[in-house]
């Protein structure tokens, strides 16, 4: 399915000030279809004709277009409606509804205009459908009317708002609650579910005739100071979004001032209850809190463990007993680095090129074989379920390189690593003497070779190689799978 953008730049000569003037009015004009309880179809004039470049259904009624018609192509003259608004700069209506899809439809067009002093880019047709018309409630009126408004503004350019500040991520919508306003902030009509909403906030009179400003911050700011966004929200002179709490229940209030003709008319607020909705958010910051809190603790005890085996191996007079220990610092060492980078972290994702590059810092330290150790490319983010054995495996194998490939020589390694959505490649390159001619992998004694294993095969479901190098060395593969989640 092609974008907006793609069809005005393949289709159309507008510029990128009028694209992205339709992006704003296509972010928001869910609100437009839901007041119109009609389907809006977004067309541009272009050079075959005219293109159907987006596709709105209503929420609030049924629609006309069951399948989508973004991409269509009509020749200028096929639609008398569309020509008619774009070249007299009106709204247009046709006089009967037309019947040829079998259900009564009444056409509308809508002239779209960029700002109040741009050129006009664009025609809504706007459809509804009439198959179960019936006698209006003063709801449906008061839809309808506000809708009307709306599609003026539009045809003037003051909708959508270029000031506006951007809205939020899920914006009360039209059958959620609406109060109609008068010029004054005096709410002239309230929809059950708005009425509800501020019955939740403590309200025991009738909102109608209310001044709502005065009304809402009565009932959620006696006692402190008032939010300065409420009063420009509650009285409709700024499209704008705020949020008031009283007793546990939290209501959202979006403005949208209503400018016909030059003047202000009134407005219309949308209300919501997002009382459990921000509970639950609470809930899953607390959630995170905690996650990461856990994570700094066994990050701590961990380094705890390495600290202590570090001190019984300098005890230790046996070197192989030390140098196992000392390994085993490293191990453990890898691990405590995952969990310190998850507990900073929001989420259970890790930025794993730091880790690596501090896997890499922590070899060359460690080490008593001086060896340069660079990484070629980016693991990018990794689930924690995966980085934590990565990192193992990552400081098994440099050590191995370092210690076993260049016998106390100066050498290189590379850790080269390539990924799409799905698979993680990597690949640790040694320049060093190379692998025993009697090298097998699946009878090695090797300890860090038989962990690497295990962890790749078994626990990440991945495949590992080892091949000498066509240029002297030892060359290791990983492939892993990774949970694009």
């Amino acid at each position: 399915m092609p974008t907006l953008a793609d069809l005005v730049v393949k289709h159309s000569a507008l510029d990128a000030a009028d694209l992205e003037w339709m992006h704003s009015l296509v972010s928001d004009w869910q609100l437009l279809a839901d007041l119109s309880f009609a389907d809006l179809i977004l067309w541009i004039p272009g050079r075959d004709g005219w293109i159907a470049v987006a596709q709105m259904r209503p929420t609030t009624g049924p629609t006309v277009y069951h399948d989508d018609v973004v991409g269509t192509v009509v020749a200028k003259g096929e639609r008398p409606l569309i020509e008619t608004a774009w070249a007299e700069r009106r709204i247009c209506r046709e006089g009967d509804p037309d019947w040829s899809t079998g259900v009564p439809v009444r056409e509308e067009t809508i002239p779209v205009r960029r700002s109040l002093e741009g050129d006009f880019i664009a025609v809504i047709q706007r459809s509804t459908n009439l198959s179960s018309a019936r006698t209006p409630s003063r709801l449906e009126l008061t839809y309808l009317q506000s809708a009307s408004d709306l599609a003026q503004m539009v045809a003037e350019g003051r909708f959508p708002f270029a000031e506006a500040e951007p809205m939020l991520v899920r914006s009360p919508r039209v059958g959620d609650g609406l109060l109609r306003l008068d010029r004054s902030g005096r709410v002239t009509y309230a929809s059950p579910n708005a009425l509800s909403a501020y019955r939740r906030l403590g309200l025991h009179a009738d909102l109608v005739g209310s001044e709502l400003g005065k009304t809402t911050a009565d009932l959620c700011y006696r006692d402190e100071p008032i939010n300065e966004d409420l009063m420009l929200v509650a009285s409709g002179k700024a499209p704008r979004e705020t949020e008031v709490e009283k007793g546990g229940t939290v209501v959202q209030l979006r403005a949208i001032p209503l400018i016909v003709g030059g003047g202000r008319i009134g407005a219309l607020v949308l209300i919501r209850d997002v009382t459990e909705l921000r509970r639950r958010e609470r809930e899953l910051l607390t959630k995170d809190a905690t996650i990461r809190e856990i994570h700094h603790r066994v990050k701590n005890n961990l380094q705890t463990v390495a600290a202590l085996l570090r001190l019984q191996a300098r005890r230790l007079r046996v070197p192989e007993g030390r140098e196992a220990l000392e390994e085993a610092v490293r191990r453990v060492g890898s691990i405590a680095i995952v969990h310190e980078t998850l507990a900073q972290m929001p989420e259970e994702l890790v930025e794993f090129d730091d880790i690596a590059d501090r896997v890499i810092s922590m070899t060359a330290e460690v080490s008593v074989t001086p060896a340069l150790v660079r990484r070629v490319g980016s693991f990018g983010i990794l689930p924690a379920a995966v980085a934590t054995p990565i990192a193992m495996v990552l400081t098994e194998l440099l050590q191995n390189a370092v210690e076993h490939g260049f016998a106390h020589q100066t050498g290189r390694v590379e850790v080269l690593v390539s990924r799409d959505q799905d698979l993680l490649e990597v690949v640790v390159a040694d320049e060093g003497r190379g692998l025993p001619e009697d090298f097998d992998l699946e009878t090695s004694a090797n300890l860090g070779l038989q962990i690497v294993r295990t962890l790749v095969v078994g626990e990440l479901s991945g495949r590992l190689g080892i091949a000498p190098r066509p240029t002297g060395g030892t060359e290791v593969s990983l492939t892993i799978p990774i949970n694009p989640t």
